[in-house]
């Protein structure tokens, strides 16, 4: 009787506990009010855009499927931040997107295990063309001439030789692939662990005159410099692994200063900051990191002529314009994940504008002026930033900062959109117990019966 007693006890505080860590989410649904949350909507804007700006909404899709409360769409906001337009496709994701000299746009647009690229009208809201390519999961697709697309094609795994990772040059008039650059004949097998299936996650590829691509794989930390004529590598910003540099990062844009020092822009994602990079004696020195106070997870950044930057703050989700100290002049809420931005008066990647050092406001920046809409809350500032600041300047501050980061980096795309953060990390609790709570049922359950063979054979 002793033990039936405490068997009840112990459940009855399991489901006591359960109920307790369940209570914030259940209220949070009751309470949820869609037209209470921030979609599509301007933040602070103290200094009109030079026109439209164009950005392109990842969504989440699953199998084919788009969850209704996080659309993948295609955007364009105005000077002021006013939504002028939306285009959504059933089943796609929306990645990179290009504006071209013509007025309209170059889409990547993954889906169901395909790519599909389109130059799309925004004035009729139609394609123009499309080309569908049997790859998957494709982010980045650009022009490389009047009649050739460059297309940076990850996870491409073949089960006998391994990842074939690559990029290639396709010729639309003559359909064939005319030129190819693979990962593995110029990286060691060995990097980011061996080869796996998403090996380099290759996010970007730029042309950048001369008959240079500027290369992200994502996965192995760097950006490179291509050479298609030689296939060399001829700069290489950053190592795998080496996150004081570079960790996870998106778009990197090249520049040159006024004395043509080399110089690149990145949105440097796993370190939750933007960062300037300009080459000094062979060495790459950081001249300038922006906003590790609030962005998270930025995958663009690209400098405008005025000398500010336009950042895609992905899971803050929001697009921000920030001057080189940081304070927020335009900010559009871009719901839900944004990926690409482009301000469409200054074409694909804008990135001609000075490099920091050119205005001498070299430094690091924290970022300010946000309108602080619920869309731009983020997870840094809930429980990812609790943990950073618990365990600050203890041994145990690398292992939770790194979990602080997979946390604010994946949760968001799995938690509900009426349930906060804090409400999240609850209910993940509820779920631990109750699964402890259930294993120790079954084991409870395989004991009695257990005992009862053996008093059954002891008969």
């Amino acid at each position: 009787m002793v033990a039936l007693s405490r068997r009840t006890a112990m459940r009855a505080l399991a489901l006591v506990l359960v109920i307790a860590l369940l209570t914030p989410s259940v209220a949070s649904a009751i309470t949820y009010d869609p037209d209470d949350e921030t979609t599509l909507t301007r933040g602070t804007v103290t200094s009109p855009a030079n026109g439209s700006t164009v950005v392109s909404v990842q969504g989440y899709t699953f199998d084919g499927n788009t969850n209704p409360k996080k659309p993948a769409r295609l955007i364009s906001a105005d000077e002021r931040g006013q939504t002028e337009w939306t285009h959504n496709e059933s089943g796609a994701w929306f990645f990179d997107v290009d504006p071209l000299s013509n007025g309209n746009l170059l889409v990547s647009s993954p889906r169901d295990g395909e790519t599909l690229v389109f130059e799309f009208d925004p004035d009729s809201q139609t394609r123009v063309w499309n080309e569908t390519f049997e790859i998957e999961d494709t982010h980045d697709v650009d022009r490389l001439s009047e009649d050739e697309l460059v297309v940076s094609n990850m996870r491409e795994w073949d089960d006998e030789n391994g990842s074939m990772d690559r990029i290639f040059v396709y010729n639309l008039t003559t359909e064939e692939i005319t030129w190819e650059w693979y990962y593995r004949d110029h990286f060691p097998a060995d990097t980011e662990g061996g080869h796996n299936e998403d090996w380099t996650h290759s996010n970007d590829v730029d042309p950048i005159g001369d008959d240079r691509l500027l290369l992200s794989p994502r996965n192995f930390d760097q950006a490179i410099v291509v050479d298609m004529e030689t296939k060399n590598i001829t700069h290489r910003l950053g190592s795998d692994d080496d996150y004081d540099v570079l960790r996870e990062q998106h778009n990197p844009d090249w520049m040159l200063s006024e004395n043509g020092t080399p110089t690149m822009l990145v949105a440097d994602s796993g370190n939750n900051r933007v960062v300037e990079y300009a080459k000094e004696d062979g060495e790459w020195v950081r001249t300038w990191s922006v906003g590790s106070n609030v962005l998270n997870w930025p995958r663009d950044a690209d400098r405008l002529p005025n000398g500010n930057t336009l950042i895609t703050d992905t899971l803050n989700h929001r697009v921000v314009e920030v001057t080189p100290e940081g304070e927020i002049v335009w900010e559009y809420y871009a719901t839900w994940g944004p990926y690409d931005a482009e301000r469409v008066e200054h074409g694909d990647g804008s990135s001609d504008g000075p490099t920091i050092r050119d205005m001498n406001a070299s430094g690091e920046y924290d970022i300010t002026g946000s309108a602080g809409l619920r869309a731009g809350s983020g997870e840094r500032v809930g429980f990812a930033g609790q943990m950073r600041a618990t365990f600050a300047e203890t041994p145990l501050e690398g292992p939770m900062n790194e979990f602080a980061t997979q946390w604010s980096h994946v949760t968001p795309w799995l938690r509900p959109v009426w349930m906060g953060g804090w409400e999240f990390v609850y209910a993940v609790c509820a779920l631990f117990v109750l699964v402890g709570w259930a294993g120790a049922e079954v084991v409870l359950r395989r004991r009695r019966i257990a005992d009862g063979v053996r008093n059954a054979v002891g008969r």
